[in-house]
Parts: C-alpha cells; structure tokens; sequence
C-alpha cells in the first residue's frame, strides 16, 4: 500500500505527527521507530520511573555506538583533537521524552522572535504560544499562560515536598537576593522555582505515553513499526516517494505520499545527507550522488553548554522519600552581558547525582548557558554507510561570551556553598566533570551496585576518607578553591569537563528563501525536494532557553496543524 505519510523515528515529535496526522481517518500514517515499541502496559518500569537515571542510562534505550566531540575541534590541528564521548541519544518510542529529566520548560519570549527575525515567519512567541498550551494538561495552574486539555500532564513539587537540600538551595537563592517564583512557565523572569515536570502521580509521561495511547493505537489508519531502522529514502527524481528499511533484520520498503523525517538533530540530517541532500562538496568527498545541494545541512549544530558544582550531602539533607524525583527546583537568572535578553542562565539543583547508593549522597547545581551563542558545530557522514554513525562535533564554547557565563556561573554557586543554609547542608565541595569513569560506573547492573554500596558506606564514613576518595576517583585534577581563585585553572577546568546537556538542535533549520543556510521552509519542507519534510529538534533556528522537548512537543503541534489546514 502507498501511505500518505511516513514517519522516520518515533520520538517526541514522531509521536506528536503520528497522533495528529493520524486523528483524520482518510490519512494512512505509518511511523518508523528502530527502538522498541512502549504499549500501555508493557512500558518498561525504568522509562515510568519518576526518577529519570534509570532509563538515561540503561543500555537497552540508545545508540550504543554514537560518539561525539563535545570540545572545539581544530580541523588544521587533527593530532589535537579533543576525545570522543559517548553521547546518551535515545532510541525507544517517545525518543529523548521517554528517558530524559522530564523537565517540561517552553524557554523565553525572546527566544521565538528570534526566530521569526531569523526568517521562520509565524514563530514569534505570540503565534507559538497556542501550541505550546496545546500539549499541556497543567495540573497546578490555569489562565492565558496555560493549557488544560493538552496530551502530556504539567506538574510541580511543591516546597513542602523537598528534601532538605532543595530546601537548603531555596534558602540560599533567597539570601542571594533572587526571588521566589510559583509558575516558571508564566511571565518569563528572574527568580527561582518548583522545576515544572511532564509527569504524572509520580510517574514519567512520555510522548509516546501521551499521544500514541490504546485510543490512538486503535486506529485503523495508523501503524507503528518498531524495531524498524530507516536505511534510506527513495527517490524518484527530486520527489521522496518512500523508505527503504530494515524491520527486524527484513529488509523492505515502504512507499508514501509525504516521508517526515523526525530522527533528532543528529540523526535527522544523516538521513539527508545519505540521500544527497546537503553541502555538496562534503556529498562528493563520500562518493554520494549530489540530489539537491543544500549547504545548512548539519551545519549549526547547537546545545546548552554546562558546568556542575557537586558536593556531598549531609544524610539528613537527601531525599526524603516522599517523590522519587531528585530535581525538585531550579533558578534562572541573567547573566548581564551585552547584547544578550535577561533570563539567558539557568540552574537545575540535583539533589541525587545518579541511581545509585553513592549517587544518592552526591549533590549538584547544574549550571547551564540557556542563550547559547556557540553555533558552530556540526554533523557530518564519516561514510555512505547507513549503518555508520554520523561525525558530531558540537564545538561547545566556540564563543568566548559562553566561556565566560560559565566561569562566573561557578564562581556564582560555588560562593553559596560557602556559608549560610547550604553550608549547613553539605560538604565538600568539589568540581564534578562526566567522566568516562562516571559514566562507566553509572551504567545500571549488579556490578556497580555493588561497588557503590561499598563505597558509599566508606563516604558516610571519617571526614579523610571521603575526602580522599572524592580527589581520587571522583574530581580530575582540579580543585574546588584552586577554581574559585585561580582564572587560568577555572578555564581550563571548563574548557574540559562543560558538556551539553542532550539538547542537539538546530542541523536543519527552518528560515527564509533568500538563507542560504535554511535546509527547510517555515513548514519544514526540505529546500529543492518534494514529498520530504524534517519535523524535530533539528528545526530550530536558534536553541531555546529551555530543555528542548517542550519546544519539540510545540514545533510538531504546529506543522501537523499546518498540514491538516493545507490538506
């Protein structure tokens, strides 16, 4: 059969584009997903946990041989190339919703007229706003900030809630001067806050929780494919008549109207580029046929650059049991600097640093640039191969104004650690860097449960011991008062441990006919090539200032919307 739309990849916005497309019964809707599929009832209880950690790292949900350059990369200098990392992209039904913090933040005002200035015309804030009220269910709030019969529950924990750490980083924001905001997702400002959460009575809402319910999964009109890779797209001339797909080790093809690629702003272009859409002297170096040159292609690659200020907590201080969330507030506050809209800097406040017994006596203030202006990475193919991983360098800090919001950033935090209701709290602070080693040992199996146990008992053991086994195993060379003094070794601290924060945007951005790096129009229709669409984080025509699954939720409402209208 001839489908009349084709979705490649079944994550957040996948999800969205399939329950929407699929809601008018004359559209045959299939959706391509290469993970698993998560029906009500058989989702695994690691992506249902309120508590995030288990999923994120829990091998069986992501692309096990992505790896990616986070620091800047000297193409004139290769013997200097920074290290690979592994990069935690997900690959399951609900994509990157389905394992990720569940912070449900819209970003700034300003962040969406930036995108109509930036050519995405009718993305301003006033013309977002609907949608972004279209995919909520706030459970705490009403009024023209908020949506009340959207498919993915918006909630708060409130103070009464927290465990005395949050309360003791609440009353150190306070005594900083910052005030206390109720809603962060009503007027855009300064303050600190009850993180807002896509969850449910203490239970994660995925995008495929939310719009790929039995309801939906009932229509006769729609099909979901998981374990179904997307090796390539086919063509006929310069129109994209289907794809071609491994499903469940069978290959076989699937022919349709419209193929919207939904794959993420990694894996998003690495389909273009396979196709030959794209720069066409980086097409022509691989061999690969050039079918439209379209040089954006994974080109701007964006994330939010972050630093973290840990310290060891005090047992009265950690979670209390009382929510299995270990985020309960966050801070936002400006930066300052010219040319920059207020708001540009937020905190997350973990109050458990992993899933495991150490991590439960870990704290850490996440300190992020949300206005990022490092635009300069990329995704590349290292080969033809569609069973290749793409080449990603996101070349964080490539802007010095990013450098330098995160040395003050923590030097900011760092200070509050020193005295008053936080210094009552914990202990030790200390500079933290995701390590290959903390990555290795945050993998969830018995081995490493096991091992944190011991360690952890010896952490809650004499004040040298913890201290010696933080220096050693935990902090990578540097320390906690060299940094809070010394320039040169915070810069070279940050310069090593800031990482983004799993919010890839911006590798095939919508923009204006007259752009010659808009890969897609205001519709995300693909430059030059019919019957193709790319609807995903890959959009964006700059990051927003917010985790990026809101604004992914709200960019696929709004081209669903505008393809039923056109239709």
């Amino acid at each position: 059969m001839t489908y009349d739309y084709i979705i490649v990849g079944g994550g957040s916005a996948g999800s969205v584009m399939a329950n929407r497309l699929s809601a008018r019964n004359s559209n045959q809707v299939l959706v391509c997903e290469a993970g698993q599929d998560t029906p009500d009832g058989k989702v695994p209880p690691e992506i249902l946990d309120s508590y995030p950690g288990t999923a994120y790292f829990d091998p069986r949900f992501h692309w096990q041989e992505l790896r990616v350059h986070t620091e800047i990369v000297s193409h004139n200098r290769p013997e200097e190339r920074p290290p690979l990392r592994k990069y935690e992209q997900a690959r399951v039904l609900g994509g990157g919703s389905s394992i990720n913090g569940q912070l449900a933040n819209r970003g700034a005002p300003t962040d969406f007229d930036e995108w109509e200035e930036r050519g995405a015309k009718g993305w301003n804030w006033n013309a977002v706003l609907p949608y972004f009220k279209k995919v909520e269910r706030d459970m705490d709030f009403d009024g023209p900030w908020h949506g009340k019969d959207g498919r993915i529950p918006v909630r708060r924990i409130w103070p009464d809630m927290w465990c005395g750490h949050a309360r003791a980083v609440a009353d150190a924001f306070k005594a900083a001067g910052y005030d206390y905001i109720e809603d962060q997702n009503g007027e855009y400002r300064d303050g600190y806050f009850p993180i807002t959460i896509s969850n449910l009575y203490d239970r994660r809402v995925s995008a495929a929780i939310g719009y790929l319910d039995n309801g939906t999964r009932r229509r006769p009109n729609l099909a979901i494919s998981a374990e179904t890779q997307v090796q390539g797209l086919l063509f006929e001339g310069t129109k994209c008549v289907g794809v071609k797909a491994l499903v469940r080790g069978q290959e076989t093809e699937f022919r349709g109207n419209e193929v919207i690629v939904s794959s993420g702003a990694i894996h998003s272009p690495a389909h273009l580029l396979r196709a030959g859409i794209g720069p066409a002297g980086h097409l022509k170096d691989l061999g690969i046929e050039v079918r439209m040159n379209v040089p954006g292609v994974g080109q701007r690659l964006m994330d939010h650059p972050s630093i973290s200020v840990s310290s060891f907590m005090k047992p009265e201080a950690r979670l209390n049991g009382r929510t299995r969330r270990h985020i309960l507030l966050a801070l936002r506050y400006s930066s300052g600097i010219d040319g920059v809209a207020p708001g540009d800097m937020f905190v997350a406040v973990v109050s458990k640093s992993a899933w495991h017994a150490v991590g439960e006596q870990i704290a850490s203030q996440l300190v992020c640039v949300y206005k990022t202006l490092s635009e300069t990475g990329q995704v590349r193919l290292q080969s033809a191969d569609w069973r290749a991983e793409p080449i990603v360098e996101f070349n964080l800090l490539s802007d010095r104004r990013d450098l330098d919001r995160l040395m003050d950033g923590f030097r900011r935090i760092g200070e509050l650690h020193l005295r008053g209701a936080l210094g009552q709290a914990v202990i030790d602070p200390f500079p933290a860097s995701y390590s290959d080693r903390v990555r290795q040992i945050g993998v969830v199996n018995d081995k490493n449960r096991r091992l944190t146990s011991l360690i952890a008992k010896a952490m809650d053991g004499p004040d040298w011991l913890r201290r010696w086994i933080i220096n050693r195993y935990i902090v990578e060379g540097f320390k906690f008062d060299q940094l809070m003094t010394d320039d040169e070794a915070l810069e070279a601290f940050i310069r090593k441990a800031a990482i983004g924060v799993w919010h890839a945007t911006c590798t095939c951005r919508m923009g204006s006919d007259d752009d010659p790096m808009a890969v897609t129009d205001n519709e995300g229709r693909v430059r030059g090539v019919a019957g193709l669409r790319v609807v995903d984080a890959s959009l964006f025509p700059c990051v927003p200032c917010a985790n990026t699954n809101f604004p992914t939720l709200m960019t696929a409402e709004k081209i669903s919307d505008m393809i039923l209208s056109a239709a």
